[in-house]
């Protein structure tokens, strides 16, 4: 599960603190750069190599915790050595160490069994030394045949790996452009979700999210509201950017991701359970969230063709998103990533405020057990309308109140009618209930 590399870096000019010019370079040029700033090319190519990758690994850890974005900088990485790594702008890059740069910039050292790049920490071995890479170091091994590997296990340890070839791609801040709130769903929501409960064995007074699932339930608003109180935040139950930057800081802290031996990100937790990209040949409960949100976009929209809620990402659906991102300005590719689903998430709420109460139209939200308000009311009140013409699907009281009953008659619902039976009421179960009426 390779860490996409992005195309480019901001590096600040100076100390984090201090006020001086940012400038984004492509992320090879950065990394020719501070090798030619920091090592010699007259070393031996499998010293100069071995430098390379801790230069790369080094920045990539920087970039892919956010570690600098999560306090609220504007930058991903400084150019002080008491920082981070020397970045001289417009000098001169050694032809030996451009070219082994081009041959390795993608590649990073990671521990075995963990997903972020390391925290390669080096220093030049004669001036300064550290319990990481010495940088003088390596030209004795290097002259001692060891190759690049050799060189790194011999700092790093025996219990490290080389991802060669990792995707090259935009880096796209983490944050996922909306707040995430009480029914919410989907993989930030869950990546929110492990960060909260490992963050909650340093701070054991953080709520207990049982199911990491993806779901925004009452749970995880209560982890998140007593997240807020413990770091004197707003205490809103609501991830905005505020809030999601101080988890990702906190949970980075925690678990000591930007120290050479720390305690690592695995596979496992950053494993997607929900797709993040929806497009032509995709299908499942995603796809038909997405074609019932067109629909009432399109209702409002004649420029929007409406669609068949059939859960196939096909030709119709497609067209339909390539009208939808005309009309908003954003780019016309047929593709829902996170750009356009955030824009037709906020069509939606725009739509919905606009809409009597009594329309009986999708919340726009997950509904789940233990959920309270008149949005659940509406849906125990279309669950009484679907079972008057189902003897299967179960009645319930119109108490405002998600408990046992009302999910088991969601379940019955889901069941009858083909789809998950999680109990949650999403865009596609509430669309069923519409059309049992």
């Amino acid at each position: 599960m390779a860490v996409t590399v992005p195309e480019t870096i901001t590096v600040h000019l100076g100390r984090p603190t201090a006020n001086a010019q940012n400038v984004t370079v492509p992320f090879a040029d950065y990394i020719k750069n501070v090798a030619s700033s920091e090592i010699y090319p007259t070393w031996p190519e499998n010293a100069i190599r071995a430098n390379v990758l801790a230069q790369i690994s080094y920045a990539l850890n920087r970039v892919y915790t956010e570690y600098y974005r999560s306090r609220g900088y504007e930058f991903d990485i400084t150019n002080s050595t008491a920082f981070d790594q020397s970045y001289v702008p417009n000098r001169d890059i050694f032809e030996n160490v451009s070219r082994i740069v081009d041959d390795v910039f993608n590649d990073y050292i990671v521990r075995q069994g963990q997903v972020q790049p390391l925290f390669a920490q080096y220093c030049d071995g004669r001036e300064v030394s550290c319990s990481g890479l010495s940088q003088w170091g390596t030209v004795t091994l290097a002259n001692n045949g060891l190759s690049p590997y050799e060189i790194l296990q011999s700092y790093y340890g025996n219990d490290i790996n080389i991802i060669f070839d990792a995707p090259i791609g935009n880096a796209e801040e983490s944050y996922p452009g909306i707040p995430l709130r009480l029914g919410s769903a989907g993989e930030d929501v869950r990546s929110l979700q492990l960060r909260l409960n490992r963050i909650r064995r340093n701070y054991p007074s953080i709520t207990m999210i049982p199911e990491t699932d993806g779901y925004f339930g009452v749970q995880t608003e209560r982890a998140v509201r007593d997240f807020q109180s413990i770091f004197n935040l707003a205490e809103d139950g609501v991830v905005g950017k505020g809030t999601w930057y101080k988890v990702i800081n906190i949970y980075n802290g925690v678990k000591r991701l930007n120290d050479v031996n720390s305690e690592g990100i695995s596979p496992e937790e950053v494993r997607r359970q929900f797709d993040t990209r929806l497009e032509r040949g995709s299908t499942g409960i995603g796809v038909g969230t997405l074609q019932v949100l067109l629909n009432a976009v399109a209702a409002a929209a004649p420029q929007i063709q409406p669609v068949s809620v059939d859960l196939i990402y096909g030709t119709q659906t497609e067209n339909a998103v390539r009208e939808f991102q005309a009309l908003y300005g954003l780019p016309v590719t047929g593709i829902t990533e996170r750009a356009t689903w955030n824009a037709l998430l906020r069509t939606y709420e725009a739509l919905l405020a606009t809409l009597p109460d009594e329309s009986n139209a999708f919340p726009g939200i997950v509904l789940t057990r233990g959920m309270e308000g008149e949005d659940v009311r509406t849906l125990q009140r279309l669950i009484n309308g679907a079972a008057v013409n189902n003897p299967d699907i179960p009645s319930v009281s119109e108490d405002g109140v998600f408990g046992a009953a009302t999910e088991e008659a969601v379940k019955a619902v889901q069941r009858i009618y083909g789809i998950e039976a999680n109990g949650r009421v999403g865009a596609v179960t509430w669309e069923i209930l519409l059309n049992a009426q």
